[in-house]
């Protein structure tokens, strides 16, 4: 998606449930895989609105969720759901920036801004002893996607297939435990609520506004479209011993 004015893109995004795919299914799979107890102290790292707290305290029902992300306006949101559950600290900050020790750190589509590398290395002082990583990363689905596939992710060089994630963990110092494809059902939780959102601000929407919401539907088209070819892959992470 090109450059839109923040004030604009806030105006689209600020009622929505939740900031990228996800579902409560894809929580559940990555703590198990990580090995998350009950007592866990979880990181959720550009949390967003905080679409993922309730699943991540689903796994660890006496454990504690530090959710931070940099816009102050996601954070607020979450607030209204979470700020009364002393399970929950929300935080307006660097999502590298928490020091823990976190026993899961858990980012849904943000790793993204910084490169796996960086995020892995950035995150690792903030591990606890046999911690874990699960994030989710753009991802081709084969070796002879289409231009509009490979589109659909504007130009980001770091494009590429599960093997190449898998081996930028590698260079990041983690093994990889396990992957998932972001399913469907986990896209549509995100597309469907910005769809309504879409079609209600359409309503006497000045020329900037309409040139944003048509490229966010453009969005969604290009997903449903390319869905075979691309998405995200989830993968579950732990230091190298």
């Amino acid at each position: 998606m090109s450059f839109i004015d923040p004030e604009i893109f806030f105006t689209i995004h600020a009622d929505l449930p939740r900031e990228g795919p996800g579902e409560t299914a894809d929580v559940a799979w990555a703590a198990e895989v990580a090995g998350v107890t009950s007592r866990a102290n979880i990181l959720d790292a550009a949390s967003g609105p905080g679409g993922d707290i309730g699943a991540l305290l689903r796994v660890a029902a006496r454990g504690h969720v530090t959710a931070i992300d940099k816009h102050e306006g996601f954070i607020e949101a979450a607030q209204g759901r979470w700020g009364k559950d002393d399970r929950v600290t929300l935080l307006t900050g660097d999502y590298l920036g928490p020091e823990g020790p976190f026993d899961f750190i858990w980012c849904a589509g943000a790793v993204y801004f910084v490169g796996i590398e960086a995020a892995l290395k950035g995150w690792r002082r903030a591990l606890a002893e046999g911690g874990a990583i699960a994030f989710s990363e753009p991802c081709l689905f084969t070796d002879t996607p289409s231009d509009g596939a490979i589109s659909m992710w504007e130009g980001y060089e770091r494009l590429t297939d599960s093997d190449g994630i898998a081996a930028q963990v590698e260079a990041a110092g983690y093994d990889t435990l396990a992957t998932r494809v972001i399913s469907d059902i986990a896209w549509e939780s995100y597309y469907r609520p910005m769809e309504d959102r879409i079609s209600k601000l359409r309503r006497g929407a000045d020329e900037a506004l309409i040139a944003a919401l048509d490229e966010h539907a453009a969005e969604i088209e290009a997903w449903r479209k390319h869905k075979a070819e691309t998405g995200y892959l989830l993968s579950v992470v732990k230091p190298k011993q």
